[in-house]
């Protein structure tokens, strides 16, 4: 991840943050008090409070150096201040059509922001690359797991 920048919308930037404040501030100091008062118990070998304690800030403490970095080499970009709104670019939501008018609307967003059940793909994702730069009428393939798939781009919005 070295030199590498990490796009992210506004929202999605807010999202990490919360997050990382909420485990550093709440869900942490809880497990620290919750491990020292287990401690206090006596012997930590068959300890179930203090054992799971332990493994729970060890969980909590990965997931706030994860957060970090990201933040860290984050790049927060607007989609609504695009200056090209006639091209697929990162924050677009697309409208795609495959081969049996089987329409599909995707917003390309960072990869931390990604939620395929919500139609938001991850700005690395083999749609995503495909659709770079794509215009309202080009047909742009995707390579899938079943095989070729061709979409053609309907519209696209930025919002």
């Amino acid at each position: 991840m070295q030199g590498k920048t990490n796009p992210v919308t506004p929202a999605g930037f807010a999202a990490m943050k919360a997050r990382y404040d909420h485990l550093l501030g709440t869900e942490r100091p809880e497990i620290v008090e919750i491990v020292s008062w287990a401690a206090g118990n006596g012997d930590r070998s068959e300890n179930g409070d203090y054992l799971y304690g332990r493994k729970r800030m060890r969980e909590i403490d990965r997931e706030l150096a994860h957060l970090a970095r990201r933040m860290k080499t984050a790049r927060v970009i607007d989609p609504a201040a695009q200056p090209d709104k006639t091209r697929a670019f990162f924050g677009a939501t697309v409208t795609l059509a495959d081969e049996d008018d089987n329409e599909k609307v995707v917003t390309l967003v960072g990869d931390d922001e990604q939620d395929a059940s919500a139609g938001r793909i991850g700005w690395s994702s083999p749609l995503a690359r495909a659709l770079k730069g794509a215009a309202i009428g080009d047909l742009r393939s995707v390579r899938l797991p079943g095989g070729l798939k061709e979409w053609e781009v309907m519209a696209i919005a930025y919002a």
